[in-house]
């Protein structure tokens, strides 16, 4: 008997709360007062989880962790989750790195995005999930008063699916459309640098001079067109004169993401070099930052 309640009680919690995932999430932001360009009439449905894990995505939203004004350095980074574009993973690749990056000064907003690969899904990368992403960037600078950013440093960092949208959102993006009337739409969706971790698709990735700063980060031992497609990137930005730091890391694979309890290596240590590449690209000190 005693063994079947301890069975019942674990069969009724719910999956999202064993997830690892922190306490006291910010109240996630809709990007859309009126639902997502395309998916207006599934704004209303649930969101499926699976521990950390997130899918269903039919209202994208942001979830923001802002410093104190106190600790604020006024830049800011939109993370994109990775998870092959059919889940969201939450955890290691967003809401902890999220909190470490407040901890230190910077804001850090947590997207959501529709997912194009999800069983049955009626997206695109390149017209819903890169709407999310330019739309997220928009939406940051829109309230960089509010919550004390430099509209200049509003950068973007994504992980391996997620890491695919950070690329495409240095490629191609406007300065906004000044005549619109939504204020959001006004704003720019220019990324003021771009970190790559092991991102996918990087044969798709163009380089141009001009393109935000790019910081990348990825292992050695990850499948052949990360590891070594990630070399070859960096060769064509600095073919383009983009400024750009890659971190092949020797004992590393795909998906370390970031865990505050991650055993010590240089892998898990990739966010100090981040921080310390923001430093010398002139992102955190009180100049402004450097130009290509």
């Amino acid at each position: 008997m005693k063994t079947f309640l301890i069975c019942l009680m674990v069969a009724l919690v719910p999956a999202v709360a064993t997830a690892d995932l922190p306490k006291n999430l910010p109240a996630a932001i809709p990007l859309w007062s009126k639902g997502a360009p395309g998916s207006e009439s599934r704004t209303n449905e649930k969101e499926e989880w699976s521990g950390d894990n997130c899918g269903n995505v039919h209202n994208p939203t942001l979830t923001p962790f802002v410093p104190e004004l106190a600790k604020s350095t006024g830049t800011a980074v939109v993370i994109c989750p990775g998870g092959g574009h059919s889940k969201l993973c939450l955890g290691h690749e967003g809401y902890a790195l999220a909190q470490w990056f407040q901890s230190r000064g910077i804001a850090a907003f947590v997207l959501k995005y529709r997912l194009a690969r999800e069983k049955g899904s009626t997206y695109t990368i390149q017209d819903h999930a890169m709407a999310d992403t330019r739309r997220a960037l928009r939406l940051v600078r829109s309230r960089a008063d509010e919550w004390h950013i430099k509209p200049i440093r509003v950068g973007i960092l994504g992980f391996s699916a997620g890491g695919e949208l950070a690329a495409y959102a240095a490629m191609k993006n406007d300065s906004g459309h000044k005549d619109a009337a939504d204020p959001i739409e006004q704003q720019s969706c220019r990324p003021d640098y771009q970190a790559l971790i092991y991102p996918g698709s990087s044969a798709t990735f163009t380089a141009e001079t001009g393109m935000p700063p790019a910081f990348i980060a990825a292992g050695i031992n990850d499948r052949p067109d990360i590891a070594e497609g990630m070399a070859t990137l960096y060769l064509k930005y600095k073919k383009a004169n983009v400024p750009a730091e890659l971190h092949l890391f020797a004992n590393a694979g795909h998906g370390f993401g970031y865990r505050n309890n991650a055993k010590p290596s240089a892998a898990a240590r990739w966010p100090e070099r981040f921080i310390e590449w923001l430093a010398d690209s002139g992102m955190l000190a009180a100049q402004e930052p450097k130009q290509p």
